[in-house]
């Protein structure tokens, strides 16, 4: 199985090790690229979570199901790791790994694939925001 020191290595890794990687409390770091969305990487064994907030739920009942209706279409068509989903009053795109197999390359594919999908969706996302 994974150990917390591989993940840690494993986010050394990303990105030729140009991301900026910290580690807020034991098991939980925050991964960002210069200028994009913090990615919240938490140990929790038997699973590692990848998770980003992408926005506020907009206040208005009609314009949530509009939003509801964008990311289920986005988690059927769009999204090969992980998916769009709600956490509190805000979107989050979080993807689950199994860390009894887990490899880097699945790793890093699963944090590709959250941080691209993101960048691809904001446009997408944006007159949902309201601030």
């Amino acid at each position: 199985m994974i150990t917390r020191e591989d993940i840690q290595s494993f986010l050394d890794r990303l990105d030729g090790g140009s991301l900026t990687v910290r580690e807020i409390e034991p098991n939980l770091w925050v991964a960002r690229k210069s200028d994009e969305a913090e990615v919240v990487i938490h140990y929790a064994p038997p699973v590692v979570i990848l998770r980003v907030r992408v926005m506020e739920l907009p206040g208005s009942e009609p314009r949530r199901g509009e939003l509801f209706r964008q990311l289920l279409e986005f988690n059927a068509r769009e999204l090969v790791h992980g998916s769009y989903g709600l956490e509190g009053d805000h979107v989050v795109l979080t993807d689950t790994l199994e860390l009894e197999n887990l490899d880097y390359n699945e790793f890093e594919a699963s944090f590709d694939s959250v941080t691209l999908a993101l960048a691809s969706h904001l446009s997408a996302l944006a007159p949902y925001r309201e601030r």
